[in-house]
């Protein structure tokens, strides 16, 4: 349940349009990434044997790479619904201070604004 009391003051920002199209955009992201990874894990077509021995490592390693990105993504999308549902949506994970608009129309999953997370990138 939203509280929304929390939800108006941490999202002041965000007009309730706004978050209705991130909801939804999360929404459409979670289904998409869901899908991926099913076709990703699906079960192997016939004559799978020969497909498999025609792969090459790298082919395989492209394979590994996407099914972990998509699960991270799903684990951001996730994430950033439940920050909508607890309140604490669009507020920066470091700072505090408020996403900007633009960028969570971007990145509806971004857990900090533009400035902290060029510092945790910049940090090796």
């Amino acid at each position: 349940m939203v509280n929304h009391q929390t939800v108006g003051r941490r999202t002041a920002h965000l007009s309730a349009e706004d978050l209705a199209a991130l909801r939804e955009n999360l929404h459409e992201q979670r289904l998409f990434r869901e899908e991926q990874l099913r076709r990703l894990a699906g079960p192997v077509p016939s004559r799978a044997d020969d497909r498999l021995r025609q792969r090459t490592a790298g082919q395989i390693e492209v394979h590994i790479r996407l099914a972990a990105t998509a699960r991270m993504v799903l684990a951001d999308v996730e994430a950033a619904l439940g920050r909508m549902e607890d309140g604490s949506y669009g507020s920066c994970r470091l700072c505090r201070r408020p996403i900007d608009r633009e960028r969570l129309m971007i990145v509806p999953q971004a857990r900090y604004c533009a400035r902290c997370q060029q510092v945790k990138e910049a940090v090796p």
